[in-house]
């Protein structure tokens, strides 16, 4: 079975408090992109789980690697075989993009569907919220407004069918516990979601990223970058996640790549 795993950005992106578990409350609006996806291959075979991963720029521990674990998750509940499960990977690391994550709720859902596990989305939710706070997203795979530490989804009106999103990942990334250490939480602010019904043209105003006020100091080359989307015509654009990447929200594509060093997804 072949399936592919698409990533997303984040419009807007409150970091709350700190939880008594380690873990930080949040509040964003996930938006899916599509424009690059990684391809996952899932095979099934007597004994191990066999993985495999080509493109991508670290190196694998096949343990520790969400999909490896999203299967074992549903394995130690069921009488599953082994798998070989492949992943080409283009979706960059470090880059507030939720790759990984995506790549994991790929494997949950493949995985329900190979061996006629009849969970409902509900279900498979329940067990991506075990692998990672942003997982549970890609299960649903449609905009959605997140709550806690990402993982309380509810499900919004967002059409941007008419607006182009275009996604620039510089030379390098940024790694979440890097991220965390510098953020400050701020609470009681506007709920994201109650001002999704401004015009997108002040969204610029309404939906910021928490996580560019602690980075952007430490990488001032992530601002030039926001600044240049603007200058090229972008209506709103942001870092997605705890970074590197930005994105813009414009009437048409927009390539950084003449102007920094990095890639367009």
């Amino acid at each position: 079975m072949i399936s592919s795993a698409n990533f997303k950005v984040n419009l807007g992106l409150y970091v709350t408090e700190k939880r008594p578990d380690g873990f930080h409350n949040l509040e964003t609006i996930f938006v899916p992109v599509d424009t690059v996806t990684d391809t996952l291959t899932i095979e099934p075979k007597s004994g191990t789980v066999e993985f495999k991963m080509t493109g991508g720029d670290f190196v694998v521990d096949a343990e520790k690697n969400l999909c490896v674990k999203a299967f074992r998750l549903l394995q130690q509940d069921f009488d599953l075989p082994g798998a070989v499960i492949h992943l080409e990977k283009n979706i960059p690391s470090g880059a507030g993009l939720g790759g990984g994550s995506s790549d994991a709720a790929c494997v949950l859902r493949m995985t329900n569907e190979l061996f006629e596990l009849h969970f409902t989305d509900q279900e498979l939710c329940n067990y991506a919220a075990r692998l990672g706070s942003d997982v549970p997203f890609f299960i649903h795979n449609r905009p959605q407004y997140a709550t806690g530490r990402g993982e309380i989804l509810q499900d919004i009106t967002l059409d941007l069918s008419q607006w182009t999103i275009s996604v620039f990942k510089p030379d390098f990334s940024i790694s979440t516990a890097e991220a965390y250490a510098h953020i400050h939480p701020i609470s009681g602010r506007a709920h994201l979601h109650q001002l999704l019904g401004e015009p997108v043209e002040k969204w610029h105003t309404l939906f910021p990223n928490d996580f560019e006020a602690a980075l952007f100091p430490l990488y001032p080359i992530l601002a030039e970058m926001k600044a240049k989307f603007y200058e090229l015509g972008a209506v709103y654009a942001a870092l997605s996640g705890s970074g590197s990447a930005l994105f813009a929200i414009a009437p048409h594509p927009i390539n950084l790549e003449p102007f920094f060093k990095g890639k367009t997804l």
